[in-house]
């Protein structure tokens, strides 16, 4: 009288079981219709199918960057070297004009000559110091020509119906992956 029960029990958690485990999975797509190629040639003996990942390494192919040139805008400051022939020219007419004003007889003589060499010591002086300015100066260098790594691919270990299988795809699939599968008898 307990066995009908407990069978029927076991039964019913069995297909519990077997329900919650297919519903953390996507449905399987319905096939293309008739007539339709998507991918590979199908045959009629094909089926789709989930299989587990187990394992993905990317693979990594190596690049050679093309050389190309970086340029930059920089704030300089430039000088603009002054004119010491005009400065000291236009100091000691300037100096002796205002040395002759001083004195009478020999001392404005005296008077004249001091304040011309004065005022050309003094021009030479201002006129060596030129004057600076702040310009944007464009720098450029050449950047490349090194190797870089990048994925070309990934190596996948999938686990379908119990077997273990490996391909390499171009795309990370993920925790699964949707499989083709194609029987033909073994001649």
């Amino acid at each position: 009288m307990l066995k009908f029960p407990v069978a029927a029990l076991m039964l019913a958690l069995a297909a519990t079981g077997a329900q919650a485990q297919d519903a953390n999975y996507p449905p399987q797509p319905p096939p293309p219709p008739p007539g339709a190629q998507y991918g590979p040639p199908q045959d009629d003996s094909a089926h789709f199918g989930w299989a587990d990942v187990l394992r993905v390494d990317p693979v990594y192919g190596v690049t050679q960057a093309a050389p190309h040139q970086e340029c930059y805008n920089q704030q300089v400051v430039q000088q603009n070297p002054g004119n010491t022939a005009a400065g000291t020219i236009l100091g000691a007419v300037v100096g002796g004009v205002l040395g002759s004003t001083i004195g009478k007889g020999d001392g404005r003589r005296a008077a004249t000559v001091a304040g011309a060499v004065a005022g050309g010591a003094v021009g030479n002086s201002v006129a060596s110091k030129g004057s600076s300015y702040e310009t944007t100066q464009t720098n450029c260098t050449m950047v490349g020509g090194r190797e870089q790594r990048q994925i070309v691919g990934y190596d996948v270990e999938y686990r379908y119906r119990g077997e273990v299988y490996e391909s390499r795809l171009g795309y990370d699939p993920g925790e699964r992956l949707r499989v083709r599968v194609s029987v033909t008898p073994a001649e």
